[in-house]
Order: C-alpha cells, then structure tokens, then sequence
C-alpha cells in the first residue's frame, strides 16, 4: 500500500488485472511474473478532497518461466501461458465431457463446441456428461468466482483437455481458444500441452451496427455475433432506428430514407415495410446470443434521429429543428415513446432480454438543453421502471442545464468530447464505454471518419483508457471497455452487407486483443497481422467469401461434362467442334456449382455463346447475395445485381458466338474484360445527389455470385465454358492469355 499522511484516508478504487489483484486487494498468483496497474484514492479527512495515486506492482508467478512450448498465436492473445513439452492430438475416441454437477448448465456449451468441431473438420466427438479420459476435453465450473469473474477460465492441455470457468461465458470462451488453436494446425486435431489462466482486461468489449440507416438480415445479424463470439467480443448493438440526411434528398423529409427495424404491434405503421425483424426473430437472435457468451444491446434512438418515428406520427415532429427531431415539449411524443420500449420491455419474457437496453440521446439542439435532459432523465427512469440498466450517448457536454440527469445503473458511450467530457462524466458518475470517433468510426464510402479503421495505430497506441485526447489511469473502474461502430450515414449507396463486413473484420481482429488484453508489447503488429491471416470468421462461417487453394487457381471446371457439378436442371452438354460444352436450354436451366460466391480481390473467367433473343435480366451466374446478367434490364448489357441496385458495364455480348469474359473484383471497383481486353472499369464515383450542389460516393463493387450457373426461373440460354475462378486479381497480360486458352 503507498504511504500518505496521517489526515488522509487510502482506498483501492481499481485494478487493470481483476484476475491477479481484486478491489479488495486479495492476490490470486499469476502463472508468470506480471505488472498490475492498481488506482488508489486518498481522502483528505478535513475537507474530503481526494486525489487518485496510480501505482504499477509486480507480481511474482508461480513458474519461474514461460515452460517449453511456446505459448499459441491466439485472437485475442492468452493472458498467461506455461508451455509444457509434447502436443495432445485429438481423435476419433476423443469426447466433449461435461461435468456431472454442471451438466444442466454447461449442455448448451457443449452442444455448440461439438458443432464447431465438426464443421471446422476436426472430428465428430460425443457429448456425455461424467469423467474424462485420456483424449477428452473436459468442461465444467470448479473456477473461484472472485478470480475468474464472469469471463476468465483456466486451460490445461495435458493428456486430456481441461477448460474450468466459475460461469458458462467463461468455460465457452475456452472453447473458442481450442478452435483457433485447431485451426492453426494443418490436421486440425493437434495442439501444444500447457496451461493457462485467461481473462479479459475490459468488461465491455464491443461493436455497434447502424441497422437503421442500412438494413441487414436477420441472418447476417445471427452470423455476425458467431464472428464477435470466436473473438471473445461480447457486447453487439443494433442501433435499431435512424436516418439519412435530408439535404441528399432535396431537403425533402417525407422522401428521405429512414429505417425502424422492429416488429411493433400496437404501433404498426413504426416499422419499415419489408425491411425489420419480427418479435420472434429477434428473441431468437438473443437467445443464439446468450449460448455464444454475447450480449445484445438493443438500441431505439430518441429524440434526434427519430425520422422514422416523426414518418408514423406526424404531430409529434419537431417543427423548429427538422422531422428528425422528435417535439421534446409535446406530451404525445412522451407517451408514444414510452409505449413503443414498453412494447418491448414488460412481462416475464420481454422482448428485450439482456439487462442493458440503449435508448440513444444524443445531437439534440442544444438550445433545448434543459428539456432534453428531462427527456433524457424520464427514458432512463422509465426503461429502469422494467429492472433493466440503461446506455445512453454522451450528450451533456453539449446540452448543459440544471435539470438533473440520473447517473445510477446508467452507462455513457463517449464518442466525442466536445458532447460528453469524459472526467466531467465521469465527476457526475456515469461509467464510460469509450467509443471515440476520431479513432473508431467506420462510415463506409462516406469520405469522412473512417471508411478503414487504422488498425496499425490502433494495435500500437490506443486501449479504452484512451477516450479523444483524455487518458484515464490504468484500472479506473469508471472505464468499462470499448466499442467500434459501423455507422451507414449515406443511405442508398451501394455498400453491401458483404462490403461491411470487408472493413469489420481487420477491426474485430485488432480491436479484440487491445480490448481483452490491453497493449501487447510482446507481439509487434507486423507479425500480429501476418499470424492473423491465418485465424478467419470460425467455423461454418465465411462471410468475407474466401476460397482457399494450394494456388491462385481455385476452381477450373472447362465445363465438358467431367466436372465435379451436381446435375443441374434442362442442361446438357454438347458437342463444339472438338469438344464439349454446357449448354443451357431453357429459361429454368442451371447448374450447382461448390461454391456461394468468392470475395475480394478475385478474376471469374469464362466464355459464353449467348443464343439469339435472350430475355431482359437473364442470369449467367447467381448467389444468394447477387447475381450477374447477360441483360441488365432493358439495358441490353452485360451487369450484376446486389441488395436491389442494378449495374451494367455498357457493353452487350454478341448472340451465336463465343465470348471471353473475365471480371475482377476488390473493394472499391468490378471490372470487366471482353475478348482479352480491358472493355470498362466500374468504380466508386461521385454522384450529385440533392440539393446545394450535393453529391455522396455510389460504390460498384460485387462479391462474384458462384452457386448456380443460370437460374431456376429466368436463366440465359446459351453455351458455356472453361470457367475459371482466382482468389487474386489477374494482370491485363494474364487475362489476355487465357483468352487464347483451348
């Protein structure tokens, strides 16, 4: 304990390392020697001011070192390792064992583990409830609650497998370290003996998804907390309502977009038509949730951002701010939006399920300071009404005022400074999740913020701790972890969920690590990011549409007939010249193909004899994301189709005679070659859009579509062959030869 005067009082207030040292000082020895950042608070007894006194301990471990082998390449890394010697292999006989006296508890886990194992490749293991054996993997809750927390677990790799939690988000965090380090190895079933104590630095480790300026589908959403949960992050908000800016739109609200994405049944004019997510489909998405170890923070956003609501309830439109502004001193707007999070809060099983519930509050004019903070104020009260915690937006900063804003069970995302000033919160006793935008804001294609985040200075120099230009002390309780955010502010601009994804996943990976374990002074980033390659979406999962080959030739089917393809429908081959063809004839043809689509950077070649008079939209190639025409509408040209936008290259494929066409792909154009030759470079390109000379950056981007050749309801007829796929982007010379390919 640090000394101080006689007058003055000492309390531990924090520690970075819950796990070695607790708030109330008990000492859990670490495997290895490590530093833990404690937060003192002394109190002057005369006038009770008080200064916070960071002290930095060492902590000796009970092993002298890190043992033999070297401690695994994990996302995010293990926060303590002794390497023994030898590697335990899975097997055949291998089992998934659960500890008797847990089974109700940890069955869940189990069931989800053996599924993952299996679609990795590994095995197929049981599930049975008793005592391990050699080769097993064992699971169960003997973990000291004080010392493990929710989250932390302990690792034994011996001859068995033993991952030991105080609860289940712990124990099924294990698992996800077992599948990473599986599938790192080339036979999926070997991994190095050792043992660890692995827990997290930050509670709250998360990222939020703007669904309501760009809808996803619900089946996006279920994939996308599988991704968060193989990278222990564990707090995923949906930002469930917003806006785009009306100067796009002509400084028209009635025309401007807006989203509402949750099935409301006393107001059923609220949601957006065809694009929001039933009660059921959502319970289900947290239910999904709950057994892979991640919260859902639903989030409505009121009073600004509010479009949506104002679209359904004109009266309570703001008439001084804009339509998306809610009427803050109309008692109709109080009551609707009470009813709307009534709607999914009350009774025993509530739609809402987790404990913490969002409600938004934040860019509100600040001329109505002290009306917003009572708005603020009663939404609090009146979501706590139903015993759930409330997040809000930092927002008091910027609207300043008298009027008392609860703090307690409230949680503030500090975004920007200049609208919530993180020590002032912090004085008023709001806990932070730091969000900082400077730093953690995606808004794709936009041409501000982030279309990328700067994952390299991100790695090197930012923790939660660092909110804006405000560094809290190491271990400050009032910091409970992070979150990034994608936010589609430009509605309408052919991003695809796939192109969200392509700029999610560097950050999840980073960001993962710097949130679970702090700075890693260890692994530089360099060597983080070439070993991260090697660590994808996990199993079952394949969102960013890879396809890996020994080479860069992943699929080459010349489409004669002793291909590897599932007998399609109408579809025979048939002989040209020396060889033999697919040829596709009807509207209803179509073929299998191994694949779903292939992601960025990619070249698809293939040559196609269109026969004469096809229809409008007929389909060479389709996924369940996009589709690729020999007619682009009544455009005549060769396109594709995502997310309902139309493309088309400008150029149509001569009918009754063979083509070559190659296209390439990565993530900011599509480009098309005709005969060898470059015929037309789709880009993002600036678009005036609105009023006051307005414009916003339309993307032309396309995750090829590789499930069928044709369609079951409007292919093209036609011949086709030679079809080639590269998981890379081919030179004009390299295009050109395949052209001359027989």
């Amino acid at each position: 304990m640090p000394i101080v005067p006689n007058d003055f009082t000492l309390q531990l207030i924090g520690s970075d390392n819950l796990s070695v040292i607790t708030k109330n000082g008990t000492v859990f020895t670490p495997l290895n020697k490590l530093q833990v950042n404690l937060l003192f608070k002394a109190t002057k007894l005369s006038d009770k001011s008080s200064i916070e006194i960071p002290i930095a301990l060492t902590v000796e471990g009970s092993h002298k070192d890190n043992g033999i082998n070297a401690k695994p390449f994990i996302i995010p890394s293990l926060r303590e390792w002794v390497g023994a010697e030898g590697n335990f292999v899975l097997t055949t006989k291998s089992r998934i064992v659960v500890d008797t006296k847990d089974a109700s508890t940890l069955m869940q886990a189990a069931t989800v583990f053996q599924n993952d194992l299996i679609e990795l490749g590994a095995l197929k293991p049981t599930v049975v409830v008793g005592v391990p054996k050699t080769g097993d993997i064992f699971i169960s809750l003997n973990g000291n609650k004080e010392e493990l927390g929710v989250e932390g677990y302990s690792l034994s790799i011996a001859n068995y497998i033993s991952i030991n939690a105080a609860q289940y988000k712990g124990v099924f965090w294990g698992t996800r370290t077992i599948l990473q380090m599986l599938e790192q190895d080339a036979k999926l079933s070997s991994l190095p003996k050792g043992i660890s104590r692995d827990y997290p630095k930050y509670e709250v480790r998360g990222f939020m998804l703007d669904v309501g300026r760009k809808y996803f589908t619900i089946d996006f959403l279920r994939d996308y907390v599988k991704l968060m949960a193989y990278y222990k992050m564990g707090d995923f908000q949906l930002h469930l309502n917003d806006n785009a800016f009306v100067k796009h739109y002509n400084n028209d609200w009635e025309s401007t977009y807006s989203g509402f994405r949750l099935e409301n049944e006393r107001y059923p004019e609220l949601p957006t038509k065809g694009e929001f997510y039933t009660k059921k489909e959502f319970i289900d998405l947290q239910i999904l949730a709950e057994s892979y170890g991640v919260n859902i923070i639903p989030e409505i956003d009121v009073p600004a951002h509010s479009l949506a609501f104002s679209k359904a309830f004109p009266q309570i439109a703001s008439k001084e701010y804009g339509k998306d502004h809610l009427d803050i001193n109309n008692p109709e707007t109080y009551t609707i939006v009470e009813n709307v999070f009534k709607e999914y809060l009350e009774g025993d099983s509530p739609v809402f399920r987790f404990k913490e519930v969002h409600i938004g509050t934040d860019e509100y004019d600040k001329k109505e300071s002290e009306s917003f903070r009572k708005f603020t104020d009663h939404f609090i009260k009146h979501v706590q009404s139903f015993g759930k915690e409330v997040r809000v937006w930092g927002a008091l900063t910027h609207a300043q005022g008298i009027t008392p804003v609860t703090s307690k069970g409230v949680t503030m995302n500090a975004w920007y400074n200049g609208y919530a000033d993180p020590l002032k919160m912090k004085e008023l006793g709001y806990p932070l999740i730091s969000t900082p935008d400077g730093l953690l804001y995606i808004v794709p294609a936009a041409g501000y913020y982030y279309d990328y985040l700067n994952v390299k200075h991100l790695y090197n120099n930012w923790e939660p701790v660092t909110i804006g230009n405000t560094v809290f002390h190491m271990g400050d309780p009032f910091i409970r972890g992070g979150m990034f955010a994608v936010w589609n502010d430009v509605a309408k601009n052919g991003i695809t969920a796939q192109d969200v994804t392509d700029r999610v996943f560097p950050a999840i990976q980073v960001l993962s690590e710097k949130m679970w374990s702090g700075t890693n002074k260890v692994v530089a980033f360099n060597e983080f990011s070439k070993k991260a390659k090697n660590i994808n979406e996990g199993p079952g999962l394949n969102l960013r549409g890879l396809i890996k080959s020994k080479d860069s030739l992943v699929l080459n089917f010349p489409l004669n007939g002793k291909d590897k393809i599932k007998k399609g429908r109408h579809t025979k081959y048939v002989s040209d010249g020396k060889i033999k063809v697919l040829n596709l004839k009807k509207h209803s043809s179509h073929v299998k193909l191994p694949y779903n689509e292939i992601g960025y950077n990619y070249t698809v070649a293939f040559k196609i004899n269109p026969s004469k008079n096809n229809k409008e939209n007929a389909v060479i190639f389709q996924s369940n994301h996009a589709t690729v025409k020999l007619k682009q509408g009544k455009t005549g040209n060769l396109g594709f189709s995502h997310e309902g936008n139309d493309y088309d290259f400008g150029i149509s494929i001569p009918e009754d005679k063979w083509s070559s066409i190659a296209v390439t792909g990565d993530n900011n154009s599509t480009t098309l070659y005709l005969d060898g030759i470059l015929a037309k470079k789709l880009t993002r390109e600036k678009v005036s859009t609105g009023s006051e000379k307005d414009s916003i950056w339309v993307m032309k981007t396309l995750f090829f579509p590789l499930n069928t050749i044709g369609n079951e309801s409007n292919s093209f007829v036609g011949k086709i062959k030679d079809l080639k796929v590269f998981n890379t982007i081919l030179s004009t010379a390299q295009i050109q030869a395949i052209k001359e390919e027989e």
